[in-house]
């Protein structure tokens, strides 16, 4: 498996330093590489390429398992048979390949030529189509989870977060996606550079466990508040998003449709409720 982060030497210039403008030392950058999910059915031959997404390595069969389940193509581990990381053409060899051979009696993805399959660290989806395709693929109807959260204790969870990040402290270029219970206790935190890959990891650590759905569950991101991690969130039958950074409309738009509650710009002692205010506890 490939590393999380790498060293390498930079310029670092101080206009203000003490020793000098300029100075050449070592730095930590997050690591960016190609996964390639293959699916299809048991047997011989190679399953079929279905995706490729960069990411930082680290949590591949999570982010492989993960993805699936947001994009509606499987329901639950069940319909995995296995996953496992293989040998690409690198050399070194690096395993930015995840094999998924999937379950008996579920149907293999059909791969659309006319969709464009590579997606970078920062892209996702979005447009009224995908809103539509979301609305009739989401298996949780999370408008009706009960869970409520006191204000004063969502306030307290980017500090947690960010308390766990150990990949940020040491690069500085990694997102992340937490989730929690009720009572506020961090479950499961993961990093990548990409925004909807750490939900994806964190969201195939779910289905792997058989968490599914996530009812009672909030699940926290260091950024903003996008489309797609609105999506994803409502596929793994999420109740509330909250995120350190700001929403995008469609993101609010999702969230008021399908019943969840979008907290923005939860930092120190304040934060903006977006959709289901009715979820946030201010007395």
């Amino acid at each position: 498996m490939g590393r999380a982060t790498d060293r390498r030497g930079v310029l670092r210039i101080d206009l203000d330093g003490v020793a000098g403008p300029s100075v050449r030392r070592p730095d930590n950058l997050a690591v960016e590489e190609p996964l390639e999910i293959r699916v299809g059915a048991a047997g011989p031959g190679r399953r079929k390429p279905l995706a490729v997404t960069m990411r930082t390595p680290g949590d591949d069969l999570d982010l492989a398992i993960g993805f699936l389940l947001t994009e509606g193509l499987i329901r639950s581990t069940d319909d995995v048979h296995t996953a496992q990381l293989c040998a690409g053409a690198e050399t070194p060899n690096t395993y930015n390949v995840v094999d998924v051979v999937l379950s008996p009696g579920v149907p293999e993805p059909a791969t659309d030529p006319a969709r464009n399959f590579y997606t970078t660290s920062s892209c996702g989806v979005c447009g009224k189509a995908s809103i539509d395709a979301v609305r009739t693929r989401s298996l949780f109807p999370v408008a009706d989870d009960p869970l409520t959260v006191p204000a004063a204790l969502l306030a307290e969870l980017p500090d947690r977060l960010r308390a766990a990040q150990r990949g940020f402290d040491r690069t500085g270029g990694l997102h992340a996606a937490g989730l929690f219970s009720t009572d506020g206790q961090l479950l499961v935190l993961r990093e990548d550079v990409g925004r909807h890959n750490a939900v994806d990891k964190v969201v195939g650590w779910a289905v792997r466990e058989r968490r599914l759905p996530l009812a009672g569950h909030l699940l926290l991101v260091s950024g903003r508040a996008s489309f797609e991690l609105t999506q994803k969130a409502w596929m793994a039958g999420l109740p509330l998003l909250a995120a350190v950074s700001a929403p995008s409309t469609l993101a609010a738009e999702l969230a008021e449709e399908a019943g969840m509650t979008l907290v923005g710009f939860l930092r120190g002692r304040t934060m903006n409720v977006y959709a289901g205010p009715g979820r946030i506890l201010t007395g």
